[in-house]
């Protein structure tokens, strides 16, 4: 900032061009998705974490080993949504616009996989606290397997 005569001004490098806003109005975009994500795989952790730690007394070798999966799971979603903002404040300022935009979208996308896993996972272990049957395999997959085909339909 530059002081005039006892007014405060903004100075050139303050002043942004539309190019620019609309530059920072991308990233923007990107950060957010990625804070949106980590704040979703954060609290799936938490519960995961919770059910790790306070397992309950009728949890099987079998629920055990659920939950252990689905925590590591978790655990690399949260890391992958939360590199776009890493990568953000490491390499800033930097002026390839596209170069973060691809491996944003990289690091989100490598975390869904993830992320649907524990999702599947909590599922499972859910229906198997109920029915106690290798069933809850196959019922957990139920609701991808319909979010498979609507995406499937929805390009068709």
């Amino acid at each position: 900032m530059d002081i005039e005569y006892g007014r405060v001004t903004m100075s050139e490098d303050d002043n942004l061009s539309d190019k620019d806003d609309r530059l920072i109005q991308r990233y923007d975009t990107i950060l957010k998705e990625s804070a949106l994500l980590t704040t979703f795989s954060a609290i799936l952790f938490g519960f995961i974490l919770n059910i790790s730690v306070n397992t309950p007394r009728n949890f099987s070798l079998i629920d055990i080993i659920v939950t252990i999966i689905a925590l590591y799971s978790i655990t690399i979603a949260a890391s992958l949504f939360v590199m776009p903002v890493i990568y953000h404040h490491v390499q800033y300022p930097y002026g390839n616009w596209h170069k973060f935009k691809v491996r944003s979208h990289r690091f989100i996308l490598s975390g869904l996989i993830p992320a649907g896993i524990t999702l599947y996972l909590g599922l499972e272990l859910a229906i198997h606290s109920r029915l106690r049957s290798v069933e809850s395999f196959i019922l957990a997959s139920l609701p991808f397997i319909l979010l498979y085909l609507l995406f499937r339909a929805r390009k068709g």
